[in-house]
């Protein structure tokens, strides 16, 4: 066998993008070069790494075997790379984190010096909602994800980044009870949900299963955002995390309604697939992380902390 580097790597975005005409275009490559290099791959095996069906491609279950090689391979000719870049002082590429919409609020403060530090290194950075952060990990389409509930479908590595905490919220207009007012109560307030699959909302059920309690009026919103601006309106009380209203609280938007049991904790986790062979980029970041991340939580969230 003579295989290239070159024609790994095109065989490589085939596989990703189950189509020619796609891997040309991402590889900046014409359609029948791409075409010519996967002949000349598959020509140095006895068995079919691709076929045609109609006019779709797909891959082989060999050819999946083979890819799945073929990235090993194309991760130590990057780490070569990698290593030769560092001994100069010098890191180029791109880091691809995929992370739900409250993570939007402490990501940042995670990647700036890191990014200060190599400023070779480029940032795709895609804020979604949890299905799709989780879809992404299983499709290989990012390095890591941030989440606050672990996915339980998928085998994955994480790294605890710092605690999440969610408060019962109102607006400035809401009578604050003197004491901590039980559960039961919150039932005769209209409640404002997250999304299905929000990882808020999960924790927001939990609580009320484990209390026991029915909620009859409630309104449900796709992002956090529009939950805290409805909270504000006054349509509604719900359970949010601490992270993504501060500057509400401050100002006195919104205040915390002060609940037994409340506040209900998670952990932010950075996650990789247990499988996944890191990028150096990403082995690079998660180093970064493990080094410095008590000292930015003391730095950006030391406000956190008066909150309890």
């Amino acid at each position: 066998m003579n295989y290239t580097l070159h024609q790994l790597q095109v065989f490589l975005k085939i596989v990703e993008t189950r189509s020619i005409t796609k891997a040309a275009e991402e590889l900046n490559l014409t359609q029948p070069a791409v075409s010519i290099q996967l002949k000349n791959f598959q020509d140095q095996f006895e068995i079919p790494i691709t076929e045609i069906v109609g006019r779709q491609l797909y891959v082989t279950e060999f050819g999946n075997e083979i890819a799945e090689i073929v990235s090993r391979i194309n991760n130590e000719v990057q780490e070569i790379q990698f290593k030769t870049l560092a001994y100069k002082g010098h890191l180029t590429g791109t880091l691809k984190i995929s992370v739900v919409s409250t993570a939007k609020y402490i990501i940042p403060y995670f990647l700036s010096d890191f990014l200060k530090q190599h400023e070779g290194i480029e940032l795709q950075l895609d804020v979604t909602n949890k299905s799709k952060v989780i879809a992404s990990i299983e499709k290989n389409e990012v390095d890591l994800a941030l989440v606050s509930i672990l996915p339980e479908n998928i085998s994955v590595f994480n790294e605890e980044l710092m605690q999440n905490k969610l408060f019962l919220v109102a607006n400035r207009d809401f009578e604050t009870p003197k004491n901590i007012i039980s559960p039961k109560k919150i039932t005769e307030f209209p409640i404002i949900y997250r999304e299905s699959g929000s990882g808020t909302r999960f924790k927001m059920k939990r609580f009320f299963e484990n209390n026991q309690l029915k909620i009859k009026n409630k309104l449900e919103l796709t992002s956090n955002e529009a939950v805290k601006q409805a909270v504000i309106a006054g349509l509604g009380l719900s359970i949010m995390p601490l992270i993504g209203i501060k500057n509400e609280l401050q100002k006195g938007d919104l205040k915390i309604i002060p609940v037994k049991g409340l506040p209900t904790k998670t952990e932010w986790n950075l996650i990789w697939q247990s499988q996944k062979s890191l990028s150096p980029i990403a082995k690079e970041f998660l180093k970064f992380i493990k080094e410095n991340k008590q000292a930015i939580i003391e730095s950006k969230f030391n406000w956190y902390e008066d909150y309890q």
